[in-house]
């Protein structure tokens, strides 16, 4: 067999910070770049632990310069942050840690939360839900940061988890049943917005099953990465409406 089918020598490569504590980011990210084997995905994490952040309303900038900063020593096409907190915080914290990664490093930069914005402008998509394995009011102050960029929350459904350690054991039965209390008539979309619970491989049946497309976090962040790298072919069909769309990165 041809060496470069078993490992491309010199493979594009996607870089991607996650929280400490996230189990989930890489095993998905992973798996969505399976079938797309010139592409390789690198990981570094940022401090995330327990119940507890310890910069509430904005970013520990340092960490995360820091960590794009080691990234950039292997030049890959772009650093992507996959987390949700973004709009939590409000979503000019994404903005800015995009201007200060390209700043620092020369790379573009990606976010869960400004490609969930761009994903949403190409679905036609203002009316949404918001489900996870947090708690509700997670999912309202996310929903407040959203309202500042012109999306509505309309639905929401969580769990009532706090340590974001726990996030990861949410089964795909959990994160299904999820799915199926916020298929409301008027939702235009259904996000999971917490990249430590995987609703990425569920997307494609559950959008079978409620006509209304499922965004998973972490694949938000893939989909915009790939996206402003000039990456193609995309992941199949078989993850759901997300890779069929155009991007606008």
């Amino acid at each position: 067999m041809d060496p470069e089918t078993l490992m491309p020598q010199a493979p594009r490569l996607l870089a991607t910070i996650l929280p400490s504590a996230n189990t989930v980011v890489e095993r998905t990210t992973q798996a969505l770049l399976r079938g797309l084997p010139g592409v390789v995905p690198i990981f570094t994490r940022v401090a995330k632990r327990g119940a507890v952040d310890p910069f509430p309303d904005s970013y520990d900038w340092d960490a995360l310069l820091g960590a794009a900063d080691l990234l950039a020593d292997a030049r890959p096409e772009v650093i992507i942050w996959s987390a949700s907190k973004g709009a939590v915080i409000g979503l000019e914290h994404d903005r800015e840690l995009v201007r200060r990664v390209r700043e620092a490093t020369g790379l573009p930069c990606e976010t869960s939360g400004l490609a969930l914005l761009r994903a949403l402008a190409a679905l036609k998509a203002r009316r949404v839900a918001l489900i996870g394995p947090h708690t509700r009011d997670y999912n309202l102050r996310a929903a407040r940061g959203l309202a500042a960029e012109g999306v509505e929350m309309v639905a929401e459904a969580s769990l009532g988890l706090t340590d974001n350690l726990s996030f990861a054991s949410i089964g795909y039965e959990a994160v299904s049943g999820l799915v199926r209390q916020v298929a409301h008539p008027g939702v235009e979309a259904i996000i999971m917005w917490n990249t430590n619970c995987a609703a990425a491989p569920l997307a494609a049946a559950m959008e079978a099953e409620t006509g209304i497309p499922v965004l998973d976090a972490t694949a938000l962040g893939v989909w915009g990465g790939l996206d402003l790298a000039g990456i193609t072919p995309r992941p199949g069909p078989e993850w759901g409406q997300l890779f069929s769309i155009e991007g606008q990165g």
